[in-house]
């Protein structure tokens, strides 16, 4: 290939820019030199963070390693520690429940006796409640036999009403449905007679329009024959020289004239089939006319029906919405007496529940002697026992005392309501003498105090420790003077007191 610089001509312009271009490569070269220094310390500097990031990684591994090393020491040193303490808190805690258990033993022995105590009485509160349930199951099964055998009489008497009413709805009944029977035996009655005048008068109309078409018929066939006869003979002629004429005619002429006949075959038998149609028109006619008058009758006996069936219907409905009015107010009284027995019944069980709440406290305030002994001995003599008892066992007459006789269970209750109704008047009394003691008590300290107090309100008032010394005066002009204003020697009662003391 042919270079221009090789050429003769252009060798001296090449030794001219050697020099340039010997410069360029040198600029040339000292980029290279850089960038391959710049890449050899970045790739020097990479390996320099990439030694220093392992060795941080390392150092980062290590101390975690350590940290964990040292946390495990440190929490087996704490363990120790803690299981020295806790060790501790369990000996006091151990001897804190041995006491609290030994607490906790007592108050079971003491509760277990109390429930011991307390089964006791159960026992016996149970045995009274039983008798009492007994005695109300006896009422209450006294009260479901009167009322079963009110339900009995009552039933009796609605099932006798029943029956009577039953017995006259199905005697009316019949009555009803024979009065029909014969109604509808009647009716048949009369349409088959009404049937056979109608067909009487038919046959009989029918039988001279038949003999009178008859007559009529023979008469023009009578005169018919001598017309024809001579209008044959003319026909004939015609005939001769009408066939001469029209032979051609003749032949459409038998043509139509069998059509007619067919078609005078046709319309006799539509006029057979008309005449038909006719009489059974005329017989549905006087049949519709009858069934009219028999629809007429029907509905006359049952717009009578309907309005017996009416009056019984608005009859039944008054009573209907009477009984419904007084099964309503019926409903709305049982609702009123249910609320009023729902209140009374609540009233009641919160009063037995105040009663129970009552109850329980005041066994809590009995004594050691009252739960061994809940019912006290009755200081009546045995004479007056049995006098009691046998006044007991007799049926009384007063109203009231069959009254009671149906709280006898509640005996013990009185005897225990009367021995704490007796202990409370009794502690009233108590109450008020140590009223009264307490009243005169602090009168005597009030007066006490008021002598051991000077001021111008005790002084001026009668003072028990105040001791007065009238001094002996002498006689003469001061002795009158003196008289007339006396002198007192005062001696605190302070000062009496101390000697006294």
């Amino acid at each position: 290939m042919w270079d221009p610089s090789t050429s003769p001509a252009a060798m001296p312009k090449k030794g001219r820019k050697a020099t340039a271009l010997s410069e360029e490569e040198q600029l040339l070269l000292m980029q290279q030199k850089m960038l391959a220094e710049e890449e050899l310390s970045k790739k020097k500097e990479d390996m320099l963070t990439q030694f220093l990031k392992d060795k941080l990684a390392k150092e980062e591994h290590n101390s975690t390693l350590n940290m964990h090393k040292i946390n495990l020491q440190w929490r087996t040193v704490l363990r120790e520690v803690k299981a020295k303490e806790l060790r501790k808190d369990i000996e006091i805690l151990s001897q804190t429940f041995e006491r609290v258990v030994d607490c906790k033993d007592s108050v079971i022995r003491s509760l277990a006796r109390d429930l011991s105590e307390a089964e006791a009485q159960y026992t016996h509160a149970l045995c009274s409640h039983l008798h009492n349930i007994d005695q109300l199951l006896q009422l209450q099964y006294c009260r479901l036999k009167y009322l079963d055998e009110d339900y009995t009489t009552e039933l009796e008497t609605l099932k006798k009403e029943f029956e009577t009413e039953r017995r006259m709805i199905i005697e009316h009944h019949d009555k009803e449905s024979r009065y029909m029977q014969d109604v509808l035996l009647a009716l048949e009655q009369n349409f088959s007679e009404s049937e056979y005048e109608a067909k009487l008068d038919f046959q009989s109309t029918r039988d001279d329009v038949k003999n009178k078409n008859l007559e009529e018929k023979h008469y023009l066939r009578m005169q018919l024959e001598g017309t024809v006869e001579e209008l044959w003979k003319r026909f004939q002629q015609a005939l001769k020289n009408y066939t001469e004429a029209t032979e051609d005619r003749k032949i459409a002429f038998e043509a139509l004239k069998l059509k007619d006949e067919k078609s005078s075959k046709e319309i006799e038998m539509q006029m057979k089939k008309l005449q038909k149609i006719q009489d059974s028109i005329a017989v549905l006619k006087g049949k519709i006319a009858a069934h009219m008058r028999e629809a007429e009758e029907q509905n006359r006996h049952v717009r009578e029906e309907k309005e017996v069936v009416l009056k019984q219907l608005q009859k039944l409905k008054s009573q209907m919405n009477q009984a419904r009015t007084k099964a309503r107010s019926n409903l709305a009284k049982l609702t009123m007496d249910s609320g009023t027995a729902l209140k009374t019944l609540r009233g009641i069980i919160e009063k037995a529940e105040f009663i129970l709440r009552l109850a329980e406290m005041c066994r809590k305030l009995e004594t050691e002697e009252e739960k061994v002994l809940p019912f006290y001995a009755s200081l009546l003599s045995r004479e007056e026992q049995e006098q009691v008892e046998q006044v007991s066992l007799e049926k009384p007459e007063e109203p009231l005392a069959q009254l009671m006789q149906h709280y006898l269970g509640l005996e013990h209750f009185w005897q225990r309501y009367n021995k704490v109704k007796l202990e409370q008047l009794s502690l009233e009394r108590e109450k008020a003498a140590l009223g009264q003691e307490n009243q005169r008590l602090r009168l005597l300290l009030k007066q006490y105090l008021d002598g051991i107090s000077v001021s111008d309100e005790v002084l001026s008032q009668l003072n028990p420790l105040l001791i007065l010394h009238r001094k002996p005066q002498a006689p003469g002009p001061a002795g009158k003077a003196a008289c007339k204003r006396p002198l007192y020697n005062i001696t605190e009662a302070a000062h009496e007191v101390s000697h006294i003391l």
